[in-house]
């Protein structure tokens, strides 16, 4: 283990350092942070009713790699906003 010494440092001018390494770092993180927006997952069925589709349709769809879909235990998911965006504006 590395030992340190402190020579002419007070407790307080100590404790101050710390205080503003922390405080830099804290800093430092609020300007990274960006909070996650919640993913809406929408069911083959809920997914083929949006689009206006049969499931076969959205089966062959997600089969071209027109659509990316999603396993969770089995059951197949489709990403809202991925839905959306692929959808192309005439």
């Amino acid at each position: 283990m590395q030992q340190l010494q402190f020579i002419a440092t007070s407790p307080q001018q100590f404790r101050e350092e710390i205080h503003q390494d922390f405080k830099s770092l804290l800093e430092d993180l609020k300007k990274s942070f960006e909070p996650k927006t919640p993913v809406e997952l929408l069911s083959r069925k809920e997914t083929a009713t949006l689009l206006k589709i049969n499931l076969s349709s959205l089966h062959g769809w997600t089969k071209k790699g027109l659509l990316q879909s999603y396993q969770i235990s089995g059951k197949v998911y489709y990403k809202r906003s991925e839905v959306e965006s692929a959808l192309i504006e005439l």
